[in-house]
């Protein structure tokens, strides 16, 4: 979980009121945070948030926010965002991306802020967000890294493009020589660390101004020169690029919302794409995308067991944050600017509980006791990855959720049983995996430096669409296996196979098909009583190539439900 330290003067500044150590641990319970220790010296408090939905509470700013409304402060509007149907000024203030960029890290948000000069907490603490946001949230700056520049020394519009890493060069923060982006993923030590990103990519992204001068090379380095913001600057312009526009756009928010409570004006940026986007082909940053919610009273009382009026509930979810209105027995939310948590009416219910606070519920005896036992389902399923251990498998546990591209393109099939989620917080949990295999196939594409063979494999559930079923899609446990070797073949997985059921005591008989992610006439079908039960063979090498990986891969996948029913 995050962990952030603050300022004590700062965060109280922020609360509106000042708090003793025990009033601060009861307090912070709305913000599901907790003290975690204090630098006496430094005045610094150290605090763990036990929720990763919330990014904006990683900062000293998001968290005495929260702490303010709690205890009863005003809503503040930002007066800064465009929205669908409102576009905000931005004068001169202009990113033009380069088309070529749209295979490479297509999105860009942007804005400035001015107002007053940086001191040094306030500073350190947007470094710190900064650090927070692009490691936990932006997946170690994957899916958003972040640049701040001294905006008095650039010349709009900003230059977002596709350069040639080994013609393209500037001196990076932190070395006094030019080095050519290739270089920097070597000899820099911020090169080294995020080069991953990448370093398959044949043009890198590149920000300069309109003279030529460089802003960063995102997501690894800023230069040495406008990319080294310092206590004193009046002015920053700030830029984070990435591969999901929802999230990026949030965690602009985010930063925007943060600074504008610490006094400064926000100036937005209109980003100017050749190609189309979620938001069109101009998009100006900040921007407000968040939907409302819709709560019905009765539903929250049945998941709460109270009896809450609609003003009640209504109070509660002000109190953590979001506006809403009543309309009989519903209450519309509209969820803040800085966040974009709710997926689902329980996510206010949820918020309906925090803002009435956890203490005000008393404790209820359960009256219905029952004898916990494992399922048939899970016995089976425990018994089988005894097996695959037995066998010289390595068991992996992965996230149910993922992107179409990993679920869907890399592996080379059409997806029409893929379930889609209808509101998905970004691209990255936007699909219910219909198989392990993905999975599989992710962990070994950065696996490559490991010594070989590998073996791994997993036992977890997958879904799919089907008709037949009363909700429109079905839920089976399934279990995944892969080997990447020289010498991983059709043979060697059919082996892993008959060993599988031979110590399941199961017969088993194979069937010839056809299947995209696998090689024509190198895979086979899995039947047992006469169902089908499974696939295993020779990984395509399309599918292979879509994921990076480079040895010879083997996988399979047996349907458990299918053998004990």
């Amino acid at each position: 979980m995050p962990k952030i330290e603050v300022y004590e003067d700062a965060l109280y500044r922020y609360a509106g009121g000042t708090y003793t150590e025990e009033d601060l641990e009861d307090i912070l319970v709305c913000a599901k945070a907790e003290l975690d220790g204090k630098d006496e010296e430094e005045h610094l408090l150290k605090i763990e948030l036990n929720d990763t939905n919330r990014p904006d509470l990683w900062s000293t700013a998001g968290l005495g926010r929260q702490l303010r409304l709690y205890t009863g402060g005003e809503i503040r509007e930002y007066d800064f965002f465009s929205t669908s149907g409102v576009t905000m000024e931005t004068g001169e203030r202009r990113v033009i991306v380069d088309p070529a960029l749209e295979k490479v890290r297509p999105y860009i948000a942007a804005f400035a802020f001015t107002g007053k000069s940086l001191d040094e907490p306030m500073l350190k603490d947007l470094i710190q967000t900064q650090e927070k946001l692009c490691w936990n949230f932006g997946q170690k700056r994957k899916s958003i890294a972040m640049g701040m520049y001294r905006s008095d020394i650039l010349s709009y519009p900003v230059h977002y493009s596709a350069a040639d890493p080994d013609s393209t060069s500037f001196v990076p923060l932190g070395m006094e020589r030019e080095l050519y982006l290739r270089s920097i993923l070597k000899e820099h030590p911020k090169g080294v660390e995020f080069g991953w990103i990448v370093k398959d990519f044949a043009a890198f992204p590149y920000l300069t101004d309109d003279n030529g001068e460089c802003l960063s090379f995102p997501p690894v380095i800023n230069s040495a020169h406008i990319g080294a913001a310092k206590v004193g600057d009046t002015g920053l312009f700030v830029e984070l690029t990435g591969t999901d526009m929802d999230t990026l756009l949030l965690a602009t928010s985010i930063i925007a919302c943060d600074l504008a409570d610490a006094g400064f004006t926000i100036l937005p940026v209109k980003v100017e794409y050749p190609y189309e986007t979620p938001l069109g082909r101009d998009v100006v940053t900040p921007y407000y995308f968040q939907k409302p919610v819709v709560m019905e009273v009765n539903d929250a009382n049945r998941l709460l067991g109270e009896t809450l009026s609609i003003e009640e509930a209504a109070e509660a979810v002000r109190k953590v944050g979001s506006s809403c209105e009543i309309s009989g027995d519903t209450l519309k939310v509209r969820p803040p600017e800085y966040r974009n948590d709710f997926l689902h009416p329980v996510d206010v219910v949820e918020d309906v509980m925090i803002g009435r606070g956890l203490d005000t519920f008393l404790p209820v005896m359960p009256t219905d006791f029952t004898v916990g036992r494992h399922t048939p389902e899970e016995e089976f399923s425990r018994k089988v990855k005894n097996i695959m251990v037995g066998l010289g498998f390595q068991e992996m546990v992965y996230s149910y959720l993922g992107s179409g591209r990993d679920f869907i393109e890399k592996m080379n099939i059409q997806g029409e049983g893929v379930i889609r989620i209808a509101n998905p917080m970004s691209e990255n949990y936007e699909y219910v995996r219909p198989s392990v295999l993905p999975n599989l196939l992710a962990s070994e594409s950065v696996s490559g430096n490991a010594v070989y063979p590998h073996h791994i494999f997993e036992t977890g559930k997958v879904a799919y669409l089907d008709d037949n079923e009363n909700y429109g899609s079905v839920t089976r446990n399934h279990l995944g296996f892969l080997t990447a070797d020289r010498d991983a073949g059709f043979t060697l997985a059919s082996s892993h196979i008959s060993a599988l059921f031979f110590y399941l005591s199961l017969e088993y008989t194979l069937e010839e098909v056809e299947d995209s992610r696998f090689i024509k006439g190198r895979f086979a079908e899995v039947l047992c009583r006469g169902r089908k039960a499974g696939r295993f063979g020779e990984v395509h090498p399309q599918v292979l190539e879509n994921w990076g990986i480079q040895m010879p891969c083997t996988a399979g996948e047996i349907d458990l439900d299918a053998l004990i029913r």
